[in-house]
C-alpha cells in the first residue's frame, strides 16, 4: 500500500521560508508524477507544483520564482522549498502522487502552513 508522509509545515512570518517534505513508502519513480497541492479554508484544493518522472516541472503562477520542488530519489522523498512566503500562501499543503506502476492517485495527510503578516 502506498503511503505519503508529509512534514515541515508550521508558522512563519511573511518573507520567511519553510521546506516541506513528502516521504513515499515506495520508489518515487514508480509514479508518473508527484506534486504539492494546497487548500485554504473555504477554497478548493489547487496545484502548487508538480514534478513528473520525465519532463518539465510545473508551478502555479502564484508561486513561480518563490517555490522550488525537487526530489531525492535515494530517500524516496519530494520536497517543496518555499521562500518569500506571503500570508496568501496560508493553507494545508498536501503531497500527491499519481499514475505509473500504482494506478490511481494518492494523497498525504496534509501539513498546515501559516504565514503571518
Amino acid at each position: 500500500q502506498v503511503q505519503l508522509v508529509e512534514s515541515g509545515g508550521g508558522l512563519v512570518q511573511a518573507g520567511g521560508s519553510l521546506r516541506l517534505s513528502c516521504a513515499a513508502s515506495t520508489n518515487i519513480f514508480n509514479f508518473n508524477a508527484m506534486g504539492w497541492y494546497r487548500q485554504a479554508p473555504g477554497k478548493q484544493r489547487n496545484l502548487v507544483a508538480q514534478i513528473p518522472r520525465v519532463g518539465r516541472i510545473n508551478y502555479a503562477d502564484s508561486v513561480k520564482g518563490r517555490f522550488t520542488i525537487f526530489r531525492d530519489s535515494a530517500k524516496n522523498t519530494v520536497y517543496l522549498q518555499m521562500n518569500n512566503l506571503k500570508p496568501e500562501d496560508t493553507a494545508v499543503y498536501y503531497c500527491n502522487a499519481e499514475g505509473g506502476f500504482y494506478s490511481g492517485t494518492y494523497w498525504g495527510q496534509g501539513t498546515q502552513v501559516t504565514v503571518s503578516s
